[in-house]
């Protein structure tokens, strides 16, 4: 549907039901339920351009092309003094570079990236709650006239020499631009810019060898919720909605809202330090809300690799989980509190954490170590205390799951720790949600798809 009606947020609300309902019989029609399924996971995800990619750096790569552009002649050259609010040339020109493209020069245009990019980080940050329109000054009045911008306008100083716009003429720019700008940016291009925003964070010494990680998502409901059209198809439900991305997903529990939401979910890697329990988002997916968490550890953890971040541990909740050990291929070990829908081996008490052998056994089994599929018991008895151990086997194995028996066994006085501190990872969801008004995200949506 996007790809035969690349105009389809200019279609009007009947149109696309029409067109919804006809590609749901047609699909439906010729759909054969017997044939494999091609797509990859990613596809399906609704995340196949949220993956690695040739052309993004790693931090090492990004500290050596810092490097390579600053100790050049090139940035010497401009030495004058700057507005008191001008950010030094060094940090625009490496800004410019990773978001130019292909050809492009310096004399192809009056405004660079990165006075986009400040123009967009203004107005997230501190007028979210306004239309691009109005913050351009694109409004017209009663009369059908172009307004003056009240926030990029001549007399708004500070604004418009945050974005880099003179402050002796009137020169400004129009959401038009920012919306050609938003749209031209690629994902390698999104990736490698915060790639230089984490490589100069971690300068501060912020991100050290004393963070561990956390994994946590949060809905993002779309208030321009019209269904366009639904069919049953083997007992489910599949519905098609005039964002033609996101789709119902249940919602956690909440007191004041429906169990279901209608949008996306946000999946954040973020770094804990574990001394003082700061949180610092790092990296974020996004991906429609009916999608279960678990599925999207993985890529983000392959995310992180790709710009060259230390993974090692993460803590997470119980949706996340790695029974298959394919997050332990990759070196790094999760940590999640035990899931309630997993079945407690035999012989296994919760509240002491001890195993025993079987029901005739009274003595508590030592903890041995991993083995290949789970963990392995020997027997605690000591020498002729046990009156069974010349007919006993003396160990136990038990598989890897999701409850007390994970990869890092539960029970630890470290497990306890890396688990009390993951809700120190829910911080930055708060702050974005309630502070940036991504509670309401259908117009930040929307605009990007754009």
């Amino acid at each position: 549907m996007k790809k035969e009606y690349p105009n389809w947020h200019s279609l009007t609300k009947k149109e696309k039901k029409t067109i919804a309902k006809k590609v749901l019989d047609e699909v439906i029609q010729s759909y054969d339920f017997k044939q494999e399924i091609e797509f990859t996971v990613p596809e399906l995800l609704g995340i196949a351009n949220q993956l690695p990619t040739a052309g993004i750096m790693t931090l090492e790569e990004m500290g050596q092309f810092i490097e390579a552009h600053t100790s050049g002649q090139f940035f010497k050259l401009n030495s004058s003094p700057k507005h008191p609010l001008h950010l030094q040339d060094e940090e625009l020109r490496i800004i410019d570079k990773i978001l130019s493209y292909d050809g492009y020069t310096p004399a192809m245009r009056e405004l660079f990236p990165h006075n986009y990019l400040r123009a967009e980080l203004l107005k997230a940050i501190k007028h979210p709650e306004i239309s691009y329109r109005k913050f351009c000054g694109d409004d017209k009045n009663y009369k059908g006239h172009k307004q003056t911008s009240d926030y990029i306008g001549m007399g708004n100083n500070q604004n418009r020499a945050f974005i880099g716009l003179p402050l002796n003429r009137n020169q400004t720019l129009s959401h038009v631009q920012l919306c050609q700008f938003r749209n031209s940016l690629s994902f390698k291009q999104m990736v490698n810019l915060t790639v230089y925003i984490l490589y100069l964070f971690m300068q501060t010494g912020l991100l050290s060898d004393k963070n561990l990680h956390c994994v946590d998502s949060t809905e993002l409901a779309v208030e321009r919720q019209e269904l366009l059209a639904s069919i049953t198809v083997k007992g489910r439900k599949i519905k098609i909605y005039d964002d033609l991305d996101c789709d119902c997903g249940h919602r956690r529990t909440k007191r004041d809202k429906s169990v279901y939401v209608v949008g996306y979910r946000m999946h954040t890697l973020t770094a804990i330090n574990a001394e003082t329990g700061q949180s610092f988002p790092l990296l974020s997916l996004m991906a429609p809300a009916n999608h279960h968490d678990s599925l999207f550890l993985s890529p983000l953890v392959n995310l992180g690799k790709a710009i060259g971040l230390d993974i090692k541990l993460i803590t997470a909740d119980e949706a996340y989980h790695d029974k298959d050990g394919t997050i332990f291929e990759k070196k790094v070990h999760l940590v999640t509190p035990p899931s309630s829908n997993v079945s407690l081996p035999e012989n296994f008490d919760k509240e002491t954490l001890q195993v025993r052998l079987d029901d005739l056994c009274d003595i508590p089994m030592d903890y041995v170590g991993i083995e290949t599929e789970g963990h392995e018991f020997k027997c605690g008895a000591s020498s002729g205390e046990c009156p069974r151990s010349a007919i006993c086997p003396q160990f136990r194995h038990i598989p890897f799951d999701n409850g007390y028996f994970q990869r890092i066994i539960y029970g630890s006085d470290a497990v306890k720790k890396a688990l009390e501190i993951r809700k120190n990872g829910e911080r930055p969801f708060n702050l974005l949600k309630k502070r940036e008004g991504l509670e309401f995200v259908s117009n930040i949506i929307f605009n990007f798809k754009k």
